[in-house]
């Protein structure tokens, strides 16, 4: 459905140590991203090529900002892998905007979680045990 999704960091060190910490529990892995003449950045991919998930330092050079109203929602395998994931993040330095648990009002057998990374931007992490991933 979509190649990629890229959110902006002002300490890629520190986005790295976070987005590690979240996403290694939900199945995706670090891969190294050649220099292309671009920004420094982090790529993060599941078992396929694609979709990869990008943090990268601001092209323009400015500082990272947050997106008002944007979210990244990232699948888990399990509840078990939210509740790692989200208490990971918390430990990483992001800050929690929705702890971890039953979503019923979404959708039955919804679980989830909300946090934000270090530079503000807003992450989901979901489990549905009424679909498959």
């Amino acid at each position: 459905m979509f190649s990629h999704v890229t959110v902006g960091a002002s300490d890629l060190e520190r986005a790295g140590r976070f987005y590690d910490a979240v996403l290694l529990p939900l199945g995706l892995k670090r891969r190294l991203v050649e220099p292309d003449g671009g920004p420094p950045a982090l790529c993060w991919v599941g078992e396929t090529s694609f979709p990869r998930f990008y943090v990268y330092s601001p092209f323009n050079g400015e500082a990272a900002s947050a997106g008002n109203g944007a979210m990244t929602a990232f699948n888990a395998p399990s509840s078990a892998a939210i509740e790692i994931a989200h208490a990971a993040g918390l430990a990483a330095g992001g800050s929690n905007e929705g702890a971890p648990g039953p979503r019923p009002h979404y959708s039955p057998g919804y679980y989830g979680a909300y946090l934000r990374d270090p530079d503000g931007n807003k992450l989901h992490l979901v489990f549905r045990s009424d679909l498959p991933i």
